[in-house]
């Protein structure tokens, strides 16, 4: 029985690997950057989990009047102060731990003896919608002054970029408490209860005028390194206009930073909400607030620590995992970033 020489098993198995990396290669080269992104993310195990605690907190937020409907209950109802023997004379639940039970999933809250498993899901709607709309306009006005000042250069860049410094010099929480009074005081009279539109115009609008630098300090940065690459040149040379140069040429490589700083932005932008409402000037009253939870769940935590546990497990989860999706978004757009 005669076996092959040592020489032409490797000489095979080298083929065989040469096939094999070809086939790989040629089944990569037929993939858009949109799949292969696709591709890396859903290898990811941490990202999709997070991408489905992230939508899990959407759909709830989307959902909440189904949910409260279903649930029977709302988050304005006085509950404890209507029903006799839920809350004790000094205001806190009767039954234990934060009186929950059958029909208050999540207890009471101590006080007013509203029902905190509604104010956890109207809250959640509250925080989203206002991360949502700052996230939203603050990228739109960072693109905008990012790509005009990183392209057009000289005076233009000078003036954006003293702007930029400016607003991301200042300490912005203590801004937020002293400014959102400052509007409301030039709008509502001193007599009259600040509405509650007007409460969340005032704080988008601060949270905006606060956010859209960061974003557009990176994009004036990357405009800057792209604007001196062969093919911008080129653009240029056969007469393409300013816009067609921006919209056709910059832009389609600037989606990767815009989108992975707008992941990120977002929970910071739901941490600032409730850190405002926790301060006493985010959203009035009757508004479920997961920031007004948190100061009167520090108020009464020695006596009901469970009112507290709830909103900071919620926030928590949140943040974390939108900054895990982030990361994931992040390395799944960029290999090279990925740690």
């Amino acid at each position: 029985m005669t076996f092959p020489s040592s020489t032409a098993t490797d000489a095979a198995a080298e083929s065989a690997d040469t096939a094999g990396a070809a086939g790989s290669g040629s089944a990569v080269v037929g993939r858009s950057p949109g799949q292969l992104m696709w591709r890396r993310f859903r290898r990811d195990k941490t990202g999709v989990v997070s991408a489905f605690i992230v939508l899990a907190f959407f759909l709830i937020a989307l959902l909440a009047p189904v949910i409260a409907a279903l649930y029977g209950k709302d988050p304005y109802t006085t509950y404890g102060q209507n029903q006799p023997g839920l809350l004790n004379d000094f205001g806190y639940p009767i039954a234990p731990n934060g009186g929950m039970s059958g029909d208050f999933w999540f207890g009471l809250e101590p006080g007013l003896g509203r029902d905190v498993f509604t104010q956890l899901v109207y809250g959640i709607r509250t925080s989203l919608s206002i991360a949502i709309v700052v996230t939203v306009i603050t990228t739109v006005i960072g693109v905008a002054m990012g790509i005009t000042s990183g392209y057009l250069g000289g005076k233009t860049d000078y003036v954006i970029g003293r702007v930029i410094d400016t607003l991301l010099a200042f300490p912005s929480q203590l801004f937020l408490i002293v400014f959102l009074p400052v509007v409301e005081a030039a709008i509502v009279l001193p007599e009259e209860e600040t509405p509650v539109w007007l409460r969340y115009v005032s704080i988008c609008v601060v949270l905006t005028v606060l956010g859209w630098a960061t974003i557009a300090r990176l994009l004036r940065a990357q405009v800057l390194s792209l604007r001196a690459r062969e093919f911008v040149e080129a653009a240029r040379v056969t007469g393409a206009s300013p816009a067609r140069v921006i919209f056709k040429e910059l832009l389609p490589n600037l989606w990767t930073p815009i989108i992975i700083q707008s992941t990120l932005a977002l929970p910071l932008y739901v941490g600032a909400e409730a850190g405002l409402g926790f301060l006493g000037v985010g959203m009035t009253e009757p508004t479920p607030d997961w920031g007004r939870m948190f100061q009167v769940g520090v108020n009464v935590y020695h006596s009901d620590v469970t009112y507290l546990l709830f909103p900071g497990v919620s926030m928590l989860i949140f943040v974390v995992a939108f900054n895990l999706l982030g990361d994931s978004i992040r390395d799944a757009f960029d290999p090279k970033t990925k740690r």
